[in-house]
């Protein structure tokens, strides 16, 4: 059984996929939308999703699993939501989890990793 990376470096892919299967690393804002609040950076990162969905020949409308992180769940949970609500279509709902954690730089507010159907 093959498997394909797109985006790779030493250290990781930014996406790799198995059989009809695609994963995604942690996905995060693009650097102009990293000084921004956590809307924004929702908005960003979901966007880069959807890019990098299509290249693996795929879209959010096949979403399996996402994992959401945020680095302020009290704060910013609202504002992710309010986002993510308007930009998944009725009906598509994946499996998801929201948890706080400490990401990897102070100004990233939401990561997001994703498993989709192709």
């Amino acid at each position: 059984m093959s498997v394909q990376r797109l985006h790779t470096n030493r250290r990781m892919s930014q996406v790799v996929i198995h059989q009809n299967t695609v994963y995604l690393a942690g996905q995060v804002a693009a650097d102009d939308d990293l000084s921004a609040d956590a809307a924004t950076q929702t908005r960003s990162t979901l966007n880069e999703i959807e890019k990098l969905l299509a290249e693996a020949g795929t879209d959010k409308t096949r979403l399996l699993s996402v994992t959401i992180y945020l680095k302020d769940i009290e704060r910013d949970f609202e504002a992710m939501n309010s986002v993510w609500d308007t930009w998944l279509p009725e009906g598509t709902a994946p499996a998801r989890a929201t948890v706080e954690a400490r990401l990897c730089e102070p100004e990233i507010l939401v990561e997001m990793s994703v498993v989709a159907a192709r």
